[in-house]
């Protein structure tokens, strides 16, 4: 087995397959949220470091969109923030811990994230604010 980064989930399930640990893509997903990794340029990483010190802390919104962030489009009060495949609930529950004042929720599916906003207004300003997260 190579030590090479592992750069997306399917990777990651693949290497995980080949010492015997069948998962699938939802449960590596889940997975990947709960131990607080992020995808960065170089692979998958845990978030801080891995310092502990802020265990429940989720990584900045700007920091999870930079990894799996690809692109947000609005239609009214809402954005459909694309993802890679499997980036959308760590993007989610991101913005869900950030406490954005422009967001009455978040639906997550595996490459989408639907966020709801109070109104136009504020959906174009988030909008905005997104787009230049992802870069």
């Amino acid at each position: 087995m190579s030590n090479a980064a592992i750069t997306n989930q399917d990777e990651l399930r693949q290497r995980l397959a080949g010492r015997g640990f069948e998962v699938t893509q939802a449960t590596l997903s889940r997975d990947i949220r709960d131990l607080h990794l992020v995808k960065g340029r170089d692979g998958y990483a845990l978030a801080n470091g891995g310092d502990d010190s802020d265990e429940d802390e989720m990584p900045p919104v700007a920091d999870v969109l930079a990894g799996f962030g690809l692109r947000v489009r609005q239609a009214q009060n809402l954005l459909v923030l694309g993802t890679t495949l499997g980036g959308a609930q760590p993007v989610a529950a991101a913005i869900d811990q950030a406490g954005m004042p422009q967001v009455v929720g978040t639906i997550a599916g595996d490459d989408t994230v639907l966020l709801v906003c109070p109104d136009n207004k504020q959906a174009a300003q988030l909008r905005e604010l997104l787009a230049r997260m992802i870069g």
